[in-house]
């Protein structure tokens, strides 16, 4: 565990381990990024309070993508081990542990546990990341057969949290648990720019950036340009060689197509500076970073019109059925008027600033104060 001084408390510190284990090495992915934005902002919040803050991580290389803070380092959450980490952390002293996914081992613990979930989108798309290992990707299959194993998990918890009002819905819907379901929401990693000085409802420019997995939907976008002359849409997003092959083979004659297959975060910050919008045409999100991101930086957003979307965006962008590339285009064609394009950039950089990191971390300070209060 790293050293690190702390003010002096003025009662009994609750010691706080912050699941941090699903922190990528080299690059966030969406819960990457969430565990390392949340954390910081949670770090901020509990300066000066009774509450102490461990982050939990299994490689150190994680440390990189993390803010500076105390650490210990534990099993993989993919490890058999796992099934033991509530007998570690019970030896460390955790009053209340918070973790980013809703996965982790609990058997025997004598702390708060507090379980995120995020999304319910792999009951209907149920195909695995292909990163993980073979075994877990059949327990992945097998675990979203039925709500049922969901239901057991959650119901380890004393509190959820769930990344946006959908989910916290859709949770309610399928009766997943009966413990209490807070907020802690997703948001931008960067700030709300100031306004766009230059209007780009002529630059025919378009970004995705997202994963590849089936219900992102990349197809329908690329099939969209049959309909766009002159539009060209740039893939930013890092992407294997097989699949970038299989969309290539979509890209109907005549229509440009840029496959960046990864861009820093200069490069894509270049990207949206000159785009027209950002496009999805996503089925299913559990929120949608780079859309809250790309509103946050004044670039409008043509989006799919599914529920989440509509909570993270409201009226600040134009929507579409994902599964029509008409109407795809006809929504993305709407963005070439100079006065609309205007109005839905500024309305996006508006309605982006109802999400941050601070008010996030406040709702789970909030959640670790009562669940702390439980253990009493």
């Amino acid at each position: 565990m790293s050293k690190s001084t702390s003010r002096p408390q003025t009662s009994e510190p609750i010691h706080v381990f912050f699941d941090a284990r699903f922190t990528r090495t080299t690059h966030h992915d969406g819960i990457s990024r969430y565990g390392s934005c949340l954390l910081e902002a949670l770090l901020s919040a509990v300066q000066g309070t009774d509450i102490e803050v461990t982050a939990i991580i299994s490689d150190e290389r994680q440390l990189n993508l993390l803010p500076d803070c105390r650490w210990v380092k534990l099993n993989s959450p993919t490890s058999p081990q796992e099934i033991f980490i509530a007998r570690k952390l019970n030896a460390l002293g955790a009053d209340v542990v918070f973790s980013t996914m809703q996965v982790m081992g609990s058997t025997g613990r004598r702390y708060g546990l507090i379980l995120t979930v995020h999304d319910l989108i792999y009951y209907s798309h149920p195909l695995p990341p292909a990163d993980l290992p073979a075994a877990v990707r059949l327990l992945w299959r097998a675990y979203h057969l039925s709500f049922a194993p969901q239901r057991v998990l959650l119901g380890r918890a004393d509190a959820i949290a769930a990344v946006s009002e959908t989910t916290k819905g859709l949770i309610a819907d399928h009766h997943l648990s009966s413990k209490p379901v807070t907020v802690v929401s997703n948001a931008a990693e960067v700030a709300v720019a100031r306004a766009r000085s230059v209007n780009r409802h002529d630059a025919r420019s378009l970004v995705y950036m997202g994963s590849f997995l089936p219900y992102k939907n990349v197809e329908t976008l690329i099939r969209s340009l049959q309909q766009l002359p002159g539009w060209t849409l740039h893939v930013a997003s890092r992407i294997d060689g097989r699949r970038e092959a299989a969309l290539r083979a979509l890209i109907p004659d005549r229509a440009k197509v840029i496959f960046h297959r990864g861009v820093s975060d200069e490069e894509y910050a270049t990207l949206l500076e000159g785009a027209t919008a950002l496009v999805t045409a996503s089925q299913e999100e559990g929120f949608g970073l780079p859309v809250i991101e790309a509103m946050a930086q004044g670039v409008p957003v043509a989006i799919s019109d599914i529920p989440i979307f509509h909570e993270i965006a409201g009226d600040a962008a134009v929507y579409f059925d994902p599964d029509d590339a008409g109407d795809v285009a006809a929504a993305i064609e709407r963005l070439s008027d100079a006065a609309l394009w205007s109005e839905i950039s500024a309305a996006g950089q508006k309605h982006a600033q109802a999400f941050d990191w601070d008010s996030s971390a406040q709702a789970l300070v909030g959640m670790i104060h009562s669940v702390h209060a439980l253990q009493q």
